[in-house]
This record gives structure tokens, sequence and C-alpha cells, in this order.
């Protein structure tokens, strides 16, 4: 291991750290998706569309986003996307 990489760390760790927040996130808005109805997933695709169209980009709205696919699939496929996932 190079000395910078052991100040600054590898691709890998920041990755990995850069990840974490987001499943977080994504952890954190669990309760509230759960929440919606079924009706609800097409409005908040919608919102999504129109929130890109006013320049909103594609990491802003990731963690509601796979938020709602992870409540999508638990509630169809009766299994939950694990945090590695």
């Amino acid at each position: 291991m190079s000395v910078f990489s052991k100040i600054f760390g590898d691709e890998s760790s920041k990755f990995i750290k850069d990840a974490e927040k987001i499943v977080a996130k994504i952890n954190a808005l669990e309760a509230d998706i759960s929440k919606l109805l079924d009706e609800d997933f097409p409005k908040k695709t919608r919102e999504f569309k129109d929130r890109l169209a006013n320049g909103e980009t594609l990491d802003d709205i990731l963690p509601e986003a796979f938020a709602l696919v992870r409540e999508a699939a638990k509630r169809n496929l009766k299994e939950r996307h694990y945090d590695v996932q």
C-alpha cells in the first residue's frame, strides 16, 4: 500500500463509504415509502420525471427511487433487496 493510499484511502474504500451513505438514506426512507398505496407508485414515477425535468439529477432522486423499487419488490415478489445489493 502506497503512502498516498494510506493517507487518502484507495478508490474502492471511497466507493464503499459513498455507497454506505446512500444506503443509509434509502433505509431512512423505508418507513415512509411503505405507507404508500399501490396507486401512489405511478404518481411517484411522474414526480421523479418532473424533478429531473426541473434540474434535479439522478443522484438527487436515487435514494427515494431505490426505496420505491425496494418496496415494490417487497410487495410483488415478497422479497426485500439487501443493503449490499
